[in-house]
């Protein structure tokens, strides 16, 4: 067999270009000769010169070497991780933005995205939600790898388009006694017998500060590891926790510490136990403004009964408890449900409640009438679905007679959002009253948002924009909005 060929090295190809917008993940977007270029670094109204990394067919990505002409809205990122090129955290994409302007380009991404796929524009742009920049950050998931090129143990987020790992000695986007704990953790795990078998640490912080650190494990801990990771506790004030395979499989290595952390929401009275390892919002201060305004957008009166879609551990559930007759969370994790009626039993809410494990993404208007069956009626909804969606409820939601008066949506996707509108939209009438963004993740290019809908005159027949839209959600799925928000202009 003859010897693997060397690949060629490539040519830098470089080009200067005006920025004319950017996209949903942070990046310029220009055109040469046609074609569109995302551009890491660049903001719009800025004359930039780029290196060409990528090249795809209907799309290049490249990454500025010089601005020419700079916008007003760049300024100096805090992060000493930060950045556009080779060994720079992937974590945060928008340090270089000014951060008000931030909100306003990811509110420009949900309502263009809402147009440009679904056809739908809501009635109201409601205004941001805005949260703290910094120290937000109440959980994590961080890589641990054992790099003997570069001194031994890392502990981190990942490189930009990258697997490696960055070399991080501190991150402000997480709490600051979290940040403060990344060195220390090196030096914990370079210490450790299996610090090449542990590939992750997971961290929760409480609404109080209590702070837990999920140590994943490939091997069993010795004896030795496990006092070394208490006494680490123990130093730094911290729940450790072991997780040999699965997240089910997350367990405090001290039994007292399993239902120490919680979040707090305080206009419900409200406190929710919570698993290092369950699904929490990352950002507790801006979950607690999210979560009063969704209710306030329910118009609940006390004797309203609603069902909340993807409730998760309760986190809208049981706030919506206070305020209306009775509300039904449904959710697909039976873990999940029983610990969201717990919750609700430790709030003395259960007489109010009723939760069930069911798969959203196969509901059916079997489902929604047994459902309607089950309350005496449904006067409200609350969707909060992963980034997924809820294709299969908005199906249903557009076709029943039996509609809500108000569907309240809270969307971690504005792709998946514009497509269950546009089903709810043309197919079934109902009207986009009310939408806008959160900033629940400030510096990233992620927009979190939430729409209003009520229902409106149902359609005699499907029209074509319904068909055409109905088309494009079956050949595309769940695929990321980017290339939507460039390929039409």
């Amino acid at each position: 067999m003859g010897r693997r060929s060397k690949p060629k090295e490539r040519t830098p190809e470089y080009f200067t270009v005006d920025v004319e917008r950017l996209d949903q993940e942070g990046r310029g977007i220009a055109h040469v000769d046609g074609k569109v270029v995302f551009i890491q670094g660049a903001l719009p109204g800025e004359r930039v010169t780029y290196e060409r990394l990528r090249s795809k067919t209907s799309f290049d990505i490249g990454r500025v070497t010089e601005i020419h002409k700079e916008s007003v809205l760049r300024v100096q990122p805090r992060c000493p991780n930060f950045g556009i090129g080779p060994g720079s955290c992937g974590g945060c994409t928008m340090q270089h933005i000014e951060p008000s302007a931030q909100v306003a380009f990811k509110e420009r991404i949900l309502l263009d995205t809402l147009w440009r796929i679904g056809k739908v524009k809501p009635e109201e742009v409601l205004m941001p939600i805005y949260g703290p920049y910094w120290g937000y950050r109440h959980r994590a998931r961080l890589t641990v790898r054992n790099v003997l090129k570069k001194g031994g143990v890392l502990v981190g987020f990942h490189e930009k388009s990258s697997s490696y790992v960055a070399d991080m000695h501190e991150c402000p986007v997480l709490t600051p006694n979290v940040s403060a704990l990344l060195d220390p953790l090196r030096v914990l795990i370079e210490d450790l017998d299996m610090r090449d078998r542990m590939p992750q640490v997971e961290v929760a912080v409480g609404g109080d500060g209590r702070t837990a650190l999920v140590f994943r494990t490939l091997d069993p801990v010795t004896p030795e590891d496990h006092e070394k990771l208490l006494a680490f506790g123990r130093e730094k004030n911290l729940d450790i926790w072991l997780q040999p395979k699965g997240p089910e499989t997350a367990h405090a290595a001290l039994p007292e510490n399993e239902t120490k952390l919680g979040l707090e929401l305080s206009e419900f009275n409200v406190r929710i136990t919570f698993k290092p390892t369950d699904f929490t919002q990352v950002n507790h201060a801006l979950n607690e403004t999210m979560v009063s305004r969704a209710v306030r957008l329910l118009e609940l009166t006390p004797d309203m009964k609603v069902a909340d879609f993807f409730c998760g551990l309760g986190n809208f559930t049981l706030p919506i408890a206070r305020r209306a007759k009775r509300v039904i969370g449904i959710e697909g994790s039976e873990g999940l449900v029983a610990r969201a009626r717990q919750g609700a039993a430790d709030n003395g809410l259960a007489a109010k409640t009723a939760f069930r494990a069911r798969n959203l993404f196969t509901w059916c208007e079997a489902d929604w009438e047994e459902l309607q069956k089950t309350l005496g009626g449904i006067d409200r909804v609350l969707i909060d679905p992963p980034r997924e969606g809820a294709l299969a409820l908005a199906r249903v939601l557009a076709k029943t007679d039996k509609r809500p008066g108000r569907v309240v949506y809270v969307s971690c996707n504005p792709a998946t959002l514009a497509r269950d509108c546009a089903v709810l939209h043309h197919e079934g009438g109902w009207k986009i009253r009310a939408a806008g963004i959160m900033n629940m993740f400030p510096h990233t290019g992620h927009v979190e948002s939430i729409a209003v809908l009520e229902p409106g005159e149902r359609p005699v027949e499907k029209s074509d924009e319904a068909e055409a839209i109905e088309r494009r959600i079956a050949a595309e799925g769940d695929d990321n909005v980017k290339m939507h928000l460039s390929e039409e202009n």
